[in-house]
């Protein structure tokens, strides 16, 4: 009987490995970058656009940055999500989305 090795496949290394950037998810890069084009737009003529478009910026990564350091991914969403739900869900609560099924019956 010949014997042969286990076949193997080259992997990946990092598999679940998270899309950040500079210490920052993809979600919160687009908001850093949203709010730098908005207050830019908005008082990039003015003559405080200094501290109002950059130092907005920064201070609103930095906020991220410290904010979600040691958080799981997402923290922020699912803090929002969380705010927004009611505190309070009643099991026997009737469910006032539902609607009744009715089979339209033909006239033959």
């Amino acid at each position: 009987m010949d014997e042969q090795g286990l076949s193997t496949t080259k992997v990946p290394r990092a598999l679940e490995m998270k899309t950040k950037l500079l210490g920052f998810e993809l979600p919160d890069l687009l908001l850093i970058f949203m709010n730098l084009a908005l207050t830019n737009l908005i008082f990039g003529t003015t003559s405080f656009r200094y501290p109002l478009v950059w130092g907005t910026t920064l201070g609103l990564a930095l906020f991220l940055f410290f904010a979600k350091r040691g958080r799981p991914d997402n923290y922020l969403q699912h803090l929002g999500e969380f705010i927004a739900l009611p505190a309070y869900k009643a099991a026997g609560a009737p469910d006032r989305k539902y609607r009744k099924f009715r089979k339209e019956k033909k006239n033959a």
